[in-house]
């Protein structure tokens, strides 16, 4: 409901205090449910408008969301009995204030019930390349999809779409040299990354709630965006420009523990809890610089120049929807072009603050060329004291020092851009451009 009313993110929600406080069973349950209903939504949708005599248009959220609920239990679980989940469901109207809409919500969830048991229906698959076919049976916006076909052809929006639908398997960046041997005290199961030496997955238990979460000496942060921080590289003076939440600020941190680094963050209260991340040092960490500011990237109250600048803008998200599916719901085409802008403005700001000969790295974790080339070649028209640096060179460096461990580094990247596609690689989808000041 939140979600839907508030515009907020399942993700922040489900780990908030309040759900914090649920048992791990009830809280994976919790998870499921929201991340499985929000993933499947025009699906679940579709299967309601089949069996309903209202429109959807029509149906109060309380009563929408709980019928959504139920169908998703109903098609998708199956440790669940068909009649608990109804009967969950219907109690959640209830609940909710709406009791006239009770017998409805029994009789078109039992509508359902009968029919997916009739004509024997299991999860969707994707049977086809074609937009239309991808949208239909990977729930995902129509609009969306013919973007991506265009863009990476068909078999790529497809596997996109089909690692959407799935739980990301949590990737976790240690801070500390006995940071892997704690988790694993505390029952957590880890693998080895699959792009990167210094990163771990996580096989099974939840990670949030150990302790080494909770010092700091482990962060959870998906390998593609442990891989930008990385392209950043080594650097007295480091800026970056739209820090908060702060995972790669961290990163940079301490990849440069003897720098000075400046966090900009537009948003006060972010700023704060930025702030609150950066001061959660590891035990063995040496005094670090840290200064963080609020203020709009694109006009810094500060001139001074810096060796390295990161400038991961605000973005369409596209390429986190596994994480965040409610974004595909609530993104219109013209959202792009109002991000576009804002984009540019801030790599326009952030150019002016590379000092000579060093380097900024533009990033998002959106799918979208407008977002992504598009802006850097707009912002360095007529700028011929930059240039773009190959990420493919920048890869190779990371890999004979041990660092990048995926096999084919020629498919991170698409031309001079790196570019990891959710579905193809595993993990989020992320584009970085390397930049660099020579006069």
């Amino acid at each position: 409901m939140r979600v839907e009313r508030e515009s907020s993110f399942a993700s922040e929600l489900l780990h908030s205090t309040t759900r914090g406080r649920l048992s791990l069973a009830d809280h994976a349950l919790t998870t499921e449910l929201v991340m499985g209903a929000l993933r499947w939504q025009s699906l679940l949708d579709s299967e309601i408008s089949e069996s309903s005599s209202l429109p959807i248009a029509k149906l109060d959220l309380e009563v929408l969301t709980a019928l959504r609920l139920a169908v998703y239990q109903l098609r998708w679980l199956d440790r669940i009995p068909s009649r608990a989940a109804i009967h969950e469901s219907v109690e959640l109207v209830k609940c909710a204030r709406k009791h006239s809409a009770a017998p409805f919500a029994n009789a078109v969830l039992r509508k359902i019930s009968d029919n997916l048991f009739r004509h024997n229906v299991s999860k969707s698959k994707i049977a086809g390349t074609t937009a239309e076919v991808i949208s239909a049976t990977a729930s995902h916006p129509l609009w969306l999809v013919k973007r991506w076909v265009d863009s990476f052809g068909g078999e790529t929006a497809a596997k996109i779409c089909e690692y959407d639908q799935s739980a990301p398997v949590a990737a976790i960046r240690f801070r500390h040299p006995d940071a892997e041997k704690e988790l694993r005290a505390e029952g957590i199961e880890l693998g080895r990354g699959a792009l990167l030496a210094s990163a771990a997955r996580v096989g099974r238990g939840n990670v949030s709630r150990t302790d080494a979460f909770a010092e700091g000496i482990a962060v959870i942060q998906d390998e593609a965006s442990q891989l930008v921080a990385a392209l950043v590289g080594r650097g007295q003076t480091i800026l970056d420009c739209c820090a908060a939440p702060g995972g790669k600020t961290a990163a940079i941190m301490d990849h440069n523990l003897n720098a000075d680094i400046t966090a900009v963050e537009l948003h006060p209260h972010r700023a704060r809890l930025l702030q609150k991340l950066l001061d959660t040092q590891p035990a063995n960490a040496a005094q670090r610089k840290i200064r963080v500011v609020a203020a709009d990237a694109r006009d810094f109250p500060f001139a001074e120049k810096f060796e390295r600048v990161l400038a991961d803008v605000p973005c369409s998200g596209t390429g986190t929807l596994a994480r965040n599916p409610e974004i595909k719901w609530r993104l219109r085409p013209e959202d792009i072009s109002d991000l576009q802008e804002r984009q540019h403005a801030i790599l326009q700001s952030a150019l002016n603050r590379v000092a000579q000969g060093g380097r900024l790295v533009y990033s998002t974790c959106s799918l979208e060329r407008e977002e992504n080339e598009d802006v850097v070649e707009r912002a360095l028209l007529g700028h011929s004291s930059f240039r773009v640096v190959d990420c493919n060179l920048e890869l190779e460096h990371l890999a004979s020092a041990g660092e990048l461990v995926w096999p084919d580094p020629v498919s991170l990247t698409r031309g001079p851009f790196l570019r990891t596609i959710p579905g193809v690689h595993p993990c989020d989808g992320f584009f970085a451009a390397i930049i660099e000041r020579t006069g």
